[in-house]
């Protein structure tokens, strides 16, 4: 049995709201998928998740997308990829 989240929710947000002094993250996310374990490892060392167009690596201990691919892409100049608290 894994202690592992198998799920996480991931937000893509606009560089500049990231740091919006307190206001939720989520009111300014301009898409969201929810990402379950593929039980595969990615290239940056870290479990893979994949869900609803988005794949990313994702550190489970400390909840840090490590890298994303958007439908296919590489992840949009002046986005971030975060998950959800």
């Amino acid at each position: 049995m894994t202690t592992e989240p198998q799920r996480f929710t991931v937000l893509l947000v606009p560089e500049h709201v990231v740091n919006r002094g307190g206001a939720p993250v989520e009111d300014s996310a301009v898409r969201s998928a929810v990402v379950e374990a593929t039980g595969e490892t990615g290239a940056s060392g870290y479990p893979r998740f994949a869900g609803d167009g988005i794949v990313a690596d994702i550190d489970p201990r400390t909840r840090t997308v490590e890298a994303v691919l958007v439908d296919g892409s590489e992840l949009g100049y002046g986005l971030n990829a975060m998950v959800a608290p």
